[in-house]
């Protein structure tokens, strides 16, 4: 289904929203966890094709650290926050205030924080989702892979069993004075949940 041909400008409207509200949703939550003020810029949001996604994070073979669980519940689907290592370690740094080795691997401590990171942005969006289409939608326990871009897409396509043929896009930019710090949200509805959720926001699906 290619649902970027049924949209006009002003349908992406309710989407921008979800991800405005939800970012403000994170920033809360990450505030009140860290005990530090938390300030994140109004993001970005789009839909593309799957096949898209490793392009939009620097190829198939760049190294990511990607954080990925399964959104269960009335429209279940796939979600990857993924980021490069050095964004990783410079939000472990600047955010959490760890002491960080900039240039080796993850350890468990980093790891865990990471994934709790990723999972109040989780929660956060998939809450604003759930609130403006009052469907039912939780996220599973976090997972987190350091890999090739195509090779972490691949094993959530393994691990999950399918994955839906577009993604909504939030691009997801941590503020800290003049520094920001990037990552990006994907959220990949399975292939008849995309129908539900547009159909639950009011948008219609058939051409206008």
């Amino acid at each position: 289904m290619e649902v970027f041909k049924h949209f006009k400008e002003f349908k992406m409207d309710v989407l921008k929203e979800v991800g405005n509200i939800g970012a403000g949703n994170a920033a809360t939550a990450l505030s009140r966890l860290l005990d530090k003020p938390v300030d994140m810029a109004v993001p970005k949001v789009q839909l593309l094709p799957f096949e898209e996604i490793a392009d939009r994070v620097g190829g198939a073979e760049r190294i990511v650290i990607a954080i990925f669980l399964r959104v269960e519940g009335d429209a279940p689907g796939n979600l990857f926050f993924i980021l490069s290592p050095e964004a990783a370690k410079s939000l472990l740094k600047r955010l959490a205030g760890m002491q960080v080795d900039q240039d080796g691997m993850f350890d468990e401590m980093e790891q865990s924080a990471l994934c709790e990171i990723g999972n109040i942005l989780a929660g956060s969006y998939l809450s604003s989702l759930a609130d403006f289409t009052k469907l039912d939608l939780s996220p599973t326990v976090p997972g987190l892979a350091m890999d090739m871009a195509g090779a972490v897409l691949s094993y959530g396509l393994l691990q999950f069993g399918q994955m839906g043929d577009d993604a909504l896009l939030i691009d997801t930019t941590f503020l800290e004075g003049d520094h920001e710090v990037e990552g990006k949200f994907f959220l990949i509805p399975d292939p008849d949940s995309f129908a539900k959720i547009f159909q639950a926001l009011g948008v219609p699906l058939e051409n206008d």
